[in-house]
């Protein structure tokens, strides 16, 4: 029997997935845009630990993979909006399970929910959005 080439199979979705999510601060840019729409400035203080080059970097990679939109307002001055698009927040239940999963199973690294409910905003843009669509 001959094996087949991986050339012709389809891509594991889990790799998929954490190829497009993976990256130190995709997570953190989703969890900030879970707010809503958001200037660069204003997610660049949100997230005040990465660099200019990388968050810039990585907003790119997520607007090539679909995760995010950015639209150029035309005001003056001109500026840059960035917002969650349909499938950014799709990924409300994997935030959901890693919040879970980190309140209820890691021992090692003393986590405690400060309730600042940001990762909860994700959850509930994702619920609203799927009530409209119904």
């Amino acid at each position: 029997m001959e094996k087949q080439s991986n050339d012709n199979m389809g891509r594991c979705p889990i790799e998929s997935t954490l190829s497009i999510i993976s990256g130190k601060w995709k997570i953190l840019i989703i969890k900030a845009l879970a707010q809503g729409p958001m200037r660069y400035g204003a997610l660049s203080r949100e997230i005040s630990q990465v660099s200019t080059k990388v968050l810039t970097q990585q907003l790119r990679e997520m607007e090539d993979d679909g995760l995010i939109t950015r639209t150029v307002l035309s005001a003056m001055p001109p500026h840059v909006e960035y917002d969650l698009s349909k499938m950014g927040m799709s990924l409300a239940t994997i935030l959901e399970i890693l919040r879970s999963w980190g309140l209820n199973h890691d021992d090692v690294h003393n986590v405690e929910c400060t309730e600042c409910h940001k990762c909860m905003d994700v959850i509930f843009r994702h619920n609203e959005a799927a009530e409209k669509e119904r």
